[in-house]
């Protein structure tokens, strides 16, 4: 089996982009387990626990990620720089159990996967 990994780059409002990598990622998941999921950049808002999305018309935007553990999808990272500068930290309480990981740590991880796609 191969390994796939998806990275999360855009926030959860604005564009279709998170919710269409979600969905690419469960289907995913039911053809090999072996699976990493990254979030960066603006990616990490998509983690943010008690969205609204109703306030700002986005409708069709549901937070979902917290199913991964679900679908056997546990292998998740954020990138501390990207926490960092959006004022974030990694201790945030987040919708998901993810690892917080450095740039260099995540490019090092990437480079184990033989797909990776961006969302």
């Amino acid at each position: 089996m191969k390994k796939v990994a998806f990275i999360f780059t855009q926030g959860p409002h604005g564009s279709s982009a998170g919710r269409e990598g979600l969905d690419a990622l469960l289907a995913t998941s039911a053809l090999t387990e072996d699976i990493g999921v990254f979030f960066m950049a603006d990616g990490v808002f998509q983690l943010m626990p008690a969205q609204q999305p109703e306030k700002i018309l986005a409708r069709n935007y549901i937070a979902t990620f917290g199913v991964l553990p679900l679908y056997d999808v546990d292998q998740c990272f954020i990138c501390t720089e990207s926490l960092k500068a959006r004022g974030l930290s990694a201790g945030h309480e987040w919708v998901l159990d993810v690892e917080p990981l450095s740039v260099a740590e995540i490019r090092d991880r990437l480079a184990s996967y033989d797909v990776v796609m961006t969302f």
